[in-house]
């Protein structure tokens, strides 16, 4: 698996992908997801390693459970609105963390996410799955948007505060434009 971190707003802490376990780890380290229902054999499927050094408090080791084993997924590390949060994909799931306190981590909803575009402009770190989008910004998990597909969404680009992109329409077989509202996460258009 390859991953990169991508550094489109200013953050406070650096993160290394590894390849492997350290042969000497950080005092602190932390597995994500933290217990789900059906997800007992998610680390089976393989993890994302990261070394991360947050502003304060000491480096420590994030091991993030991929989602699925697809290559088409995204994985990587994604800097955040908030400069003190990190966002880790691993194989289409997505974690955001609190690198001051990491012990406090979000498995987002989108499961998984398909597609990850950074919105700086807007404050807004922007995530596709197949049915939905969903927000981050400095708050965290701001909205998920209601369903703009069967199966497939697309994102655009960003303009003046609104994310054009598709979404499928099974009826059809055509991707359908959408329209959705960075502030508020509504939308117009789409192939549901």
């Amino acid at each position: 698996m390859s991953a990169i971190v991508h550094e489109s707003f200013p953050h406070t802490w650096s993160a290394q992908v590894l390849a492997s376990p350290p042969l000497i780890a950080p005092a602190r380290q932390f597995v994500y997801p933290l217990y789900v229902p059906g997800e007992e054999d998610a680390m089976a499927r393989g993890a994302l390693l990261l070394h991360v050094k947050p502003a304060v408090g000491g480096a420590f080791l994030a091991t993030c459970a991929l989602g699925f084993r697809d290559p088409s997924l995204p994985s990587g590390v994604y800097a955040c609105p908030r400069g003190d949060d990190m966002l880790a994909v691993a194989g289409g799931y997505a974690y955001l963390v609190d690198t001051l306190q990491p012990e406090r981590c979000l498995h987002l909803p989108l499961r998984p996410v398909t597609q990850v575009l950074a919105a700086p402009d807007e404050g807004l770190l922007l995530l596709a799955g197949f049915h939905h989008v969903a927000a981050v910004s400095t708050e965290g998990l701001l909205w998920q948007s209601g369903r703009l597909s069967w199966e497939g969404v697309q994102l655009g680009e960003v303009s003046q505060g609104k994310l054009h992109g598709t979404g499928w329409n099974m009826k059809t077989d055509r991707d359908v434009p959408f329209v959705l509202d960075l502030s508020t996460g509504l939308h117009t258009g789409g192939g549901f």
